[in-house]
């Protein structure tokens, strides 16, 4: 390989990026490169950073690329920034209990092309904010994770999506709809941030338990995979301050090159409704679809 095709700098916001080994296969099954991934976040990132600005962001990088169905590539999560990580990344220091950690802040568009050239494929955020103190602020949205346990699958994730709309609408909770570019869907609600991440999650607990009450044949709130056959697992632990969710527009470590995307609950309710792939995601974004959380009107 010749330094011409190992190297390239793409434009990216008020800076350049340089892409080692652009034409590097990250999905071998679809045949999509390092320049594809980064083109497709530098296309995005007027709507992922809504999502995902001022959150500490947690990568999962597969450096040789995610594999096939039948031979995954090896991955992995990576939270603290390495020292080689260039000095216009913006990052912030985050305490865990027995350690600190500095993220990067998915700010702007340069730093997802520099994502894209350390094969981060996937950006997962919590749902809060650093404060301007640099502390972990309240949350500013509740998310339930519709997770399919074994014998269920994408409908019966809508089906339960649907009944989730209604209890939190019910809260004053008017809320969004994201396929989560792998197996389920997460349903997103805005909230005013005057209640802390401990309350949020109570509350998130207090929704799944009541659906698992009224639908037991559909919905399970607790984790065992012995409890979740043929149901779809509510986890409503994400709401955690220390848990983080895949960020919408990330894209995912899957075999095709799928992204967790934005819907609108007229989607959810219609026969046939499928994961999305980035350059139907391209699409969407470019049609001018790009649906957002409502604000609450109480909580």
């Amino acid at each position: 390989m010749n330094d011409a095709s190992a190297r390239r700098r793409m434009d990216a916001g008020d800076g350049t990026v340089r892409l080692s080994h652009p034409a590097k296969i990250l999905y071998p099954e679809t045949g999509t490169t390092k320049t594809d991934v980064a083109s497709y976040y530098l296309h995005v990132a007027p709507v992922l950073i809504q999502w995902a600005r001022n959150r500490p962001a947690t990568r999962k990088r597969w450096v040789d690329g995610v594999g096939t169905a039948a031979a995954p590539g090896n991955s992995f999560f990576q939270k603290n920034l390495d020292t080689g990580t260039p000095d216009w990344v913006i990052r912030q220091r985050l305490h865990h209990k027995d350690h600190d950690a500095v993220y990067p802040l998915v700010n702007d568009a340069r730093t997802l092309a520099w994502l894209a050239q350390i094969s981060a494929l996937e950006i997962h955020v919590p749902q809060w904010q650093f404060s301007d103190a640099g502390k972990p602020g309240n949350p500013d949205r509740l998310v339930l994770d519709l997770d399919p346990g074994e014998g269920a699958g994408l409908a019966e994730c809508a089906a339960v999506a649907l009944i989730a709309k209604g209890s939190l609408d019910r809260l004053g909770l008017p809320s969004l709809p994201v396929t989560s570019g792998s197996k389920g869907i997460h349903v997103y609600a805005g909230l005013d941030g005057r209640r802390s991440s401990a309350d949020i999650a109570a509350l998130a607990h207090e929704v799944a338990l009541s659906m698992e009450h009224d639908h037991p044949e559909l919905v399970v709130s607790r984790m065992g995979k012995d409890v979740r056959r043929r149901k779809i697992f509510i986890d409503w632990s994400q709401n955690w301050q220390a848990k983080t969710t895949i960020v919408p527009y990330s894209l995912r470590g899957r075999p095709t090159p799928t992204a967790a995307a934005p819907r609108q609950w007229s989607e959810i309710a219609t026969p046939g409704l499928a994961q999305l792939g980035y350059r139907e995601v391209i699409e969407r974004i470019d049609a001018g679809l790009v649906p957002v959380i409502p604000p609450p009107s109480a909580c």
